[in-house]
């Protein structure tokens, strides 16, 4: 008996020494005094794992014909198309997707470059949500037609509506700690 309770005391310290050191890993961010910082660390780099993962994957052949049907469909996008071609298109939005990346990271130290970061993921998420009214194939005729959606492209895209919160949360956090009166430190 003293060796299973020994054994399990063992295990309890391990555990809350793992939790002290994760206590002790904090994540860099720029906003103070604007909420929790932990959620908004978690934000960022989530969102910096994102942009960094898709915008380095637009400048491969199977990404560019992946997002092409999207955007020879939409009324905001179809001019990449016409303009640079299918790579092309994904080139260039690999380079904004890199770039707010970027600003993401550098956000992380500087409210300002924080905003635009959070601001430039925004815009990212409410284009590709416009995409959900013009992509065919979002509503399943098979279920009904709307409000029942497709697994792709439907449900594919309506991911981005948490995204997109999450940027917009991120964004209202840089602001406010941009203003006067707030703590930095």
């Amino acid at each position: 008996m003293n060796f299973l309770v020994n054994e399990v005391s063992s295990h309890l310290n391990r555990i809350s020494n793992m939790s002290t050191r994760a206590n002790q890993f904090r994540l860099q961010i720029a906003e103070k005094g604007v909420g929790s910082l932990s959620l908004l660390a978690l934000l960022r780099w989530a969102l910096v794992v994102i942009f960094l993962w898709f915008g380095g994957m637009k400048f491969t052949g199977y990404e560019a014909n992946g997002i092409a049907p999207f955007v020879v469909n939409s009324p905001i996008m179809s001019w990449l198309n016409a303009s640079f071609g299918v790579q092309g298109a994904s080139n260039v939005i690999g380079v904004l997707e890199l770039s707010t990346a970027a600003a993401l990271i550098a956000g992380a130290f500087q409210p300002v470059l924080s905003a635009l970061g959070a601001a430039m993921s925004a815009a990212t998420y409410l284009i590709t949500l416009t995409f959900f009214l013009s992509t065919p194939g979002v509503a399943e005729a098979t279920a009904g037609g709307f409000p029942a959606i497709s697994a792709l492209p439907g449900q594919f895209l309506l991911k981005d509506l948490v995204l997109l919160a999450a940027s917009l949360c991120l964004l209202v956090a840089s602001v406010r700690s941009a203003e006067p009166g707030i703590d930095r430190q």
